[in-house]
């Protein structure tokens, strides 16, 4: 049993699992932050290309 416990201290397996997992986490968040943030910002853009679009006022000169 004192075997077993020196070799399960010993790996080093499950460290590296654990450090891709957080970096896979930190991505993921971090690309869902982004795609909040350009979603936000692109509905904003609309919006106003849309209400300068109805306000504008058409001239026609020949």
């Amino acid at each position: 049993m004192l075997n077993f416990i020196k070799c399960f201290r010993d790996e080093q397996d499950g460290a590296v699992t654990v450090d891709w997992v957080v970096l896979t986490a930190a991505i993921v968040g971090l690309g869902i932050a982004v795609l909040t943030s350009v979603s936000n910002g692109a509905e904003r853009m609309a919006s106003n290309i849309g209400r300068e679009l109805t306000t504008a006022v058409p001239t026609v000169t020949f």
